[in-house]
């Protein structure tokens, strides 16, 4: 999506790194920088409300479970792993081979 507009910061990028934004996930120079897109683009800002709506609306309804904290530790764990560029298991490798059938099955 593009308003046809030129911009600093194209709207193509805005939309790809919106949740970014919205969550605060991103540098206050990034942010300053969607502020500004926002201010000078209307489909963008339009799209912006639209995605913070939804955001509020699932944390209403949503947002009062509580993770489980070795759920949050596995996540957590696999994040790591993905970004240090290691390879992720297809199996839970947390679960002292919990996964792994035994000889009598």
């Amino acid at each position: 999506m593009s308003c046809g507009e030129p911009h600093e910061t194209d709207c193509e990028e805005v939309l790809d790194h919106l949740y970014e934004f919205l969550d605060r996930e991103m540098p206050d120079a990034d942010c300053t920088k969607f502020e500004t897109h926002f201010e000078e683009c209307s489909p963008c800002l339009e799209k912006y409300g639209l995605e913070q709506a939804v955001k509020k609306l699932v944390k209403r309804c949503c947002g009062h479970d509580d993770v489980p904290v070795d759920l949050r530790a596995k996540v957590m764990g696999r994040i790591e792993l993905i970004r240090s560029g290691q390879t992720v298991p297809d199996h839970d490798v947390t679960a002292a081979g919990a996964d792994v059938p035994s000889a009598a099955e």
